[in-house]
């Protein structure tokens, strides 16, 4: 028997949603739209968590000296900055081989090849490259050396690096924040759309809803069918969402590449894509259904 009431429930809630077509369907898109927005900062996080992982792999300090410099002043900074513990490897670039290194990676430029010619003079700087036993180190590193205060030494190029992190880290962190309040406007939207929305249906069959309780009919089976069509609201939402990433992730992955090589999104999704589905998922038909259970409580008095 209760298998029978859950059948009929079931059915009369897909009657509902097929009977107001179109404000299920516009009901669909605002849910739909607030569900994209959030699926949108799950990849944000992985994608922005990706960028600073991989700055953060390539970051170390670079100490540069003033073209003038003796070799044995470079040479006695390489030394003192050896020998702290956390320190894994120093490497010295003198000014010849920064040059030669300067003029392979140019050499196919024949107006930077020119104009090196043209100076005649060497005008790049000897440099030592420090490599730190631990990522977490490289700010005490570079402290190290501004409060040496090296006479030779003319700039330490750490700090820069740290600022594009810094900054990098506070953009992500104001989208982060500016999506989470553009999230819970239109889960809010998405609620009342579908609040109202089910509230129509109620108004729709009240003749129905009158004669079921004239002869009987339980909480459940009259409330049931409106519950079922806020549900399939949210699962249609849902299911739009995780399909419309698909195309949107394979777009943006060749855009992505040039500032993430090392990160392919749409992979990414498709190995993530059963998890994003559930989530989307769930996260739509919690949306139905608190919809729809504020309307019920609100408008049938049963």
């Amino acid at each position: 028997m209760k298998s029978i009431t859950a059948k009929r429930v079931i059915r009369a809630g897909y009657l509902s949603f097929r009977r107001n077509v179109w404000l299920s369907t516009a009901t669909i898109m605002v849910m739909s739209l607030a569900l994209f927005v959030m699926g949108g900062l799950v990849f944000l996080g992985a994608v922005s968590s990706t960028v600073l992982r991989s700055l953060e792999s390539k970051i170390d300090v670079t100490v540069y000296f003033n073209a003038d410099a003796p070799e044995q002043d470079i040479l006695a900074v390489k030394q003192d900055v050896e020998s702290r513990p956390d320190v894994k490897e120093v490497s010295y670039v003198s000014r010849d081989s920064a040059l030669a290194s300067f003029r392979e990676r140019h050499k196919d430029n024949a107006l930077i090849v020119g104009a090196l010619d043209e100076l005649g003079d060497n005008p790049l700087q000897a440099s030592l490259n420090v490599k730190a036993q631990d990522s977490s180190r490289y700010g005490a590193i570079s402290d190290f050396l501004a409060q040496k205060n090296y006479p030779a030494v003319s700039k330490i190029n750490y700090f820069e690096n740290q600022q594009v992190i810094t900054r990098l880290s506070a953009m992500v962190g104001t989208v982060r924040e500016a999506g989470g309040v553009l999230t819970l406007f239109l889960v809010f939207l998405a609620v009342l759309v579908a609040f109202n929305t089910i509230r129509m249906a109620i108004y729709t069959v009240r003749e129905e809803i009158a004669i079921m309780r004239l002869v009987g009919g339980s909480p459940w089976f009259i409330r049931g069918p409106f519950l079922v069509t806020g549900l399939l609201y949210g699962a249609m939402a849902g299911l739009l969402v995780t399909l419309a990433f698909f195309p949107l992730t394979w777009l943006v992955t060749s855009k992505l590449a040039v500032l993430v090589p090392d990160f392919n999104l749409f992979k990414y999704f498709v190995a993530n894509g059963v998890e994003f589905f559930l989530i989307m998922l769930a996260a739509g038909i919690a949306l139905g259904v608190v919809s729809s259970l504020i309307a019920v409580r609100r408008y049938l008095d049963v």
